[in-house]
């Protein structure tokens, strides 16, 4: 949200000869059919409204690519590793766009998903807690982790890259205390509850799946007529019928594409075996590996809920507007205070979901799992996605687009480049992308700005 929209009035206008173009085109109505909409959106990207566009593009030519050169990317198995493994970071990730939208950043939020993951298998494997109680411990550790670096940055006015960098090297301490000592396991502690587990690695039955692709695609049915609707109500332009449609064909090819690809046996032996049971040979079937893994219904929920509360709610925008304007905000009666602790809050309770999916994900905590990669992935995936680092900019679909972008750069390029440097290659090429988007959002935001939008 602009200072515009918090004060209610309009932004002066320049002498620059794109500011009308791009003026126009934020307000101009969307038209009655699929070619006045085309001419809106591309005005709107030519005042530098370019929203996540860079990276679904780049996510598209980064698989066609890999697809080419390795054959064995495409493959049933590697499809279910990308989202099963990217699902931890891409959380943290969801977290960490609230951050970014008021301009501040959360450089403790990998350490800080170790911790609430740490806490969850030290009172699992060393007091055998059940997994409600272990897991509800970790979820709370996150709350008071946000409320605790909130306060520090709003009534101390500690700035956040100070005291989220302070805590993210007395995290990495919390970490290895606390899987140190106490009773059980130490060091690298396995995680024993079968549920812990089963939540990155379990499959829903292949009814579910489908089950699942029909209830995405009437909820986002719902959402864009609902939308629709409430605006011709208002007598605002809304979009039209046929994009609509085109929309909703799209989301469906897509979220059913992918369900049939899941509920394809994707295990890596599929041949009987001749096995001893009691002393007699016995072909033995292979076990099928074949369902939508859990893990991806519990991400799409947690994208409809803080996309609701961020699109449809009062919440929502006053966030959007302190990190637009944080003063005019303070004027008009926000209370920025309770908005700039509120993002930690949720950045912080994100980063311990996270952390229980990573700990799923390798059955196990240790503190290598929740390094420094763990944080930058998940801070560049809501960059690469589109959410802006100057705040006021950025959705939450973003991190899923761009966790997806850098999972798919570490998968391929660990499939393509082998032996020592295969790393080094993963780390540079990470870098270069995220180098690329936040490139892509400092021009966008000049462009904006020179168009009077920004």
């Amino acid at each position: 949200m602009s200072t515009s929209n918090v004060v209610g009035t309009k932004p002066p206008a320049d002498d620059n000869p794109g500011s009308d173009l791009s003026v126009l085109a934020s307000t101009a109505p969307v038209g009655n059919g699929i070619a006045d909409y085309a001419r809106n959106y591309v005005s709107r990207l030519r005042g530098g409204d370019m929203g996540s566009l860079p990276a679904v593009t780049g996510l598209i030519v980064l698989i066609v690519l890999f697809r080419i050169l390795q054959p064995s990317f495409g493959g049933l198995y590697n499809t279910a590793v990308l989202l099963t493994e990217g699902a931890g970071p891409i959380v943290i990730a969801m977290g960490l766009v609230f951050v970014l939208l008021l301009g501040e950043i959360d450089l403790s939020a990998g350490y800080a998903a170790g911790v609430c993951a740490a806490v969850m298998v030290r009172v699992m494997v060393g007091y055998n807690a059940p997994w409600p109680v272990s897991i509800g411990l970790a979820l709370l550790t996150g709350v008071v982790i946000g409320v605790l670096i909130g306060l520090l940055r709003a009534k101390v006015r500690i700035p956040s890259f100070v005291v989220t960098l302070a805590f993210f090297l007395a995290f990495q301490g919390v970490v290895l205390y606390i899987l140190n000592n106490g009773k059980g396991q130490q060091g690298n502690v396995t995680v024993t509850d079968n549920v812990v587990n089963g939540i990155d690695n379990a499959q829903m039955p292949t009814w579910g799946g489908w089950l699942f692709a029909v209830i995405c695609v009437a909820l986002y049915l719902a959402v864009k007529l609902s939308a629709a609707l409430s605006r011709r109500r208002a007598g605002l332009h809304a979009e039209p019928t046929s994009v609509i449609a085109l929309k909703v064909i799209g989301v469906a090819v897509l979220v059913c594409g992918m369900v049939y690809v899941l509920n394809k046996n994707r295990a890596i032996i599929k041949t009987s075996s001749i096995e001893n049971v009691n002393g007699q040979l016995v072909r033995v079937a292979p076990q099928p590996l074949q369902g939508v893994p859990w893990v991806i219904p519990m991400v799409v929920a947690f994208l409809v809920l803080w996309t609701f509360i961020l699109t449809r709610t009062r919440y929502g925008r006053h966030v959007y507007a302190v990190g637009g304007n944080e003063e005019a905000s303070r004027r008009a009666g926000i209370p920025v205070d309770r908005i700039r602790i509120s993002v930690f809050v949720i950045s912080s309770f994100m980063a311990a979901i996270g952390g229980i999916l990573i700990a799923s994900n390798v059955k196990s905590v240790s503190v290598d799992n929740y390094g420094g990669n763990t944080l930058l992935l998940a801070v560049g995936a809501a960059v690469i996605g589109g959410t802006s680092l100057f705040g006021g900019k950025g959705r939450v679909i973003d991190a899923i687009i761009g966790g997806l972008v850098v999972e798919v750069i570490y998968n391929g390029m660990s499939d393509l480049v082998k032996g020592t440097n295969g790393s080094a290659v993963q780390y540079i090429v990470t870098g270069l992308v995220l180098m690329l988007a936040a490139a892509i959002d400092a021009l966008s935001r000049r462009r904006a700005g020179a168009a009077g939008l920004g």
